[in-house]
């Protein structure tokens, strides 16, 4: 088993530990959190979007808590760390893991400086570790679906794709803390760029966007409404949504695609099925659970451990390039 730790115990990191105790091949030795004594309280508060599962308190005893870094790195024989914290700390945190020698899953988005992701991705490679950001969308069966589509044309060229992904202002945990959301990079970079690099991992970065944006309580680009075009391809792709509701908004996201034989559309709002559409008829087919994606990607993180392999789903240039989109939509 490969031995992990945890670095932030937020809804993130509490979802990440979730998925890790679940997983047979991962042993998660350390939880790394600014006040330790909190972490058990943690799992009671309340936090994210939407549940993500429950963790038993008991079975958090006997893993060990530290309040950072540094004193973890030097105390544990670890494989592993699955970086949750917020933005602003990923390169101070994947950059002292990668220092010690430990594979690094770093929660997205990357960085919001291009020139210290950039400097991550060759200190992984220096060091000959594994840097891999957490896209999760990559991992969701609804979308994996979508992209069996694209690829394999069953339902011919795919001609027009929309993204949404709608919630409310954050209104839980670090999200209250003015320092955290001042450096969140708003709902651009926290939220549209699951969409983002969706869209780029299927197809390719654009050849133009074009796109309006709106402020909220994060940033200036909270709300974000964008149409990508392809000079290679007859194909367009709109991304739109954010985070300027209140807090209590209920969460959604989805997608409508018209391919040259059909159409289909899925929403989480609806989340058991995808609809797919032609001249002739209506079906619906099972979408699978949009939450198994969380598993999915530390199950793959995992394989790559295993195999010492990189994560070629889901590399950490192709996570760069999804930086670099997003600040592309602010031109």
């Amino acid at each position: 088993m490969k031995r992990v730790a945890v670095v932030g115990f937020g809804f993130m990191g509490m979802t990440h530990t979730l998925n890790i105790l679940q997983h047979t091949g991962l042993q998660l030795v350390a939880i790394v959190d600014n006040d330790p004594e909190t972490i058990e309280k943690n799992l009671f508060a309340p936090g994210g979007n939407f549940s993500t599962g429950k963790i038993d308190p008991a079975v958090l005893k006997n893993i060990n808590k530290y309040s950072n870094l540094h004193e973890c790195l030097h105390d544990e024989e670890l494989d592993a760390v699955h970086i949750c914290v917020h933005t602003e700390l990923h390169y101070e945190m994947a950059k002292l893991a990668l220092l010690h020698f430990k594979h690094v899953l770093l929660e997205k988005p990357f960085t919001l400086d291009v020139k210290q992701a950039e400097e991550l991705i060759e200190l992984a490679n220096r060091n000959n570790r594994i840097l891999m950001v957490a896209h999760v969308v990559r991992f969701m069966p609804p979308y994996q679906k979508l992209k069996h589509w694209i690829d394999s044309k069953e339902f011919g060229e795919l001609k027009f794709l929309s993204l949404t992904r709608i919630s409310g202002i954050p209104g839980w945990g670090q999200w209250t803390e003015k320092q955290v959301s001042r450096t969140s990079g708003g709902a651009l970079f926290d939220l549209n760029i699951h969409d983002i690099d969706f869209a780029n991992y299927v197809l390719g970065p654009p050849s133009e966007i074009k796109c309006s944006y709106l402020p909220g309580g994060l940033s200036d680009n909270d709300y974000v409404s964008a149409m990508w075009s392809y000079a290679d391809r007859d194909v367009h792709v709109k991304i739109e949504g954010g985070n300027t509701f209140h807090s209590n908004f209920p969460f959604q996201a989805g997608y409508m695609a018209q391919f040259e034989k059909a159409s289909v559309v899925y929403s989480s709002s609806n989340g058991e099925i995808i609809r797919i559409a032609d001249n002739q008829s209506i079906r619906d087919i099972p979408a699978g659970d949009a939450g198994e994606g969380y598993f999915n990607e530390i199950a793959y993180f995992a394989e790559c451990l295993k195999n010492n392999t990189q994560p070629t789903e889901c590399l950490p240039a192709s996570s760069l390039e999804s930086i670099k989109l997003c600040y592309n939509h602010l031109k």
